[in-house]
């Protein structure tokens, strides 16, 4: 059973903290290590298997367009949803579901530089598509030193509210598609509600992964991925 082949990257926000590098370059385009952030991830979900790419964008998204084309390059499909104005991750799911398709499918920010290893999560999509009801796992990771109460409890594969040990969610996740097919395109909604309402009916498991990751906010956090992967 292949239940995940469909990924989803979030790439339509601002990049605030990011300016004036963002001022004239979305975020997921700028460069570490010679390839655009987007393009790592890209890659490692190439390698895991998913033949479908689909990435929503607000901000000078012609231009992330444009610089990826097609995905044959990296033997996936590329699929763009383009938004007026950043609708958030719900909202942008609930925008690109007739692209996703149904089911399950993996999401992950486009500017998170990390060595998971996206097969790793098959196993956990095929459990939730054959839930009755559905669910998520969310990949969680130790906490940063800026955010040191964590998000959620990781308890013997489950998430929880309360609780601990608590973990960051490190913006990598498998969701059924049921859960936002209620919700008007065109919303802008977050996910935090959905996490919240998931995790509390007990329908959350979680994993925690302590290899490289991180999630790319400044442009010093920029210049240190940049030198890093140039030294590898």
């Amino acid at each position: 059973m292949r239940a995940l082949k469909t990924a989803m990257i979030f790439a339509a926000g601002r990049g605030e903290r990011m300016r004036p590098l963002t001022d004239t370059c979305p975020k997921p385009l700028l460069e570490a290590g010679g390839k655009p952030l987007i393009v790592w991830q890209i890659e490692r979900l190439a390698a895991a298997g998913i033949e479908r790419i689909v990435i929503n964008h607000a901000w000078l998204g012609a231009q992330i367009e444009a610089a990826l084309g097609d995905g044959s390059r990296w033997g996936v499909e590329l699929r763009f949803s383009p938004e007026t104005e950043a609708l958030e991750t719900a909202g942008g799911i609930a925008q690109a579901l007739p692209m996703i398709g149904s089911g399950v499918f993996v999401a992950v920010s486009g500017d998170v530089f990390c060595d998971f290893d996206y097969a790793t999560l098959r196993t956990h999509a095929e459990a939730l598509a054959l839930r009755d009801v559905p669910g998520m796992h969310l990949v969680m990771t130790p906490n940063p030193p800026f955010h040191p109460a964590g998000d959620f409890a990781l308890i013997d594969g489950k998430l929880s509210l309360d609780g601990a040990p608590r973990c960051t969610f490190g913006n990598i996740g498998v969701y059924d598609t049921r859960m936002f097919r209620d919700l008007t395109p065109g919303t802008r909604r977050a996910l935090t509600p959905y996490y919240r309402e998931t995790i509390a009916d007990g329908r959350a498991s979680g994993e925690l992964f302590e290899g490289r990751w991180e999630n790319v906010g400044t442009p010093a956090q920029l210049h240190a991925l940049d030198e890093e992967l140039r030294r590898r």
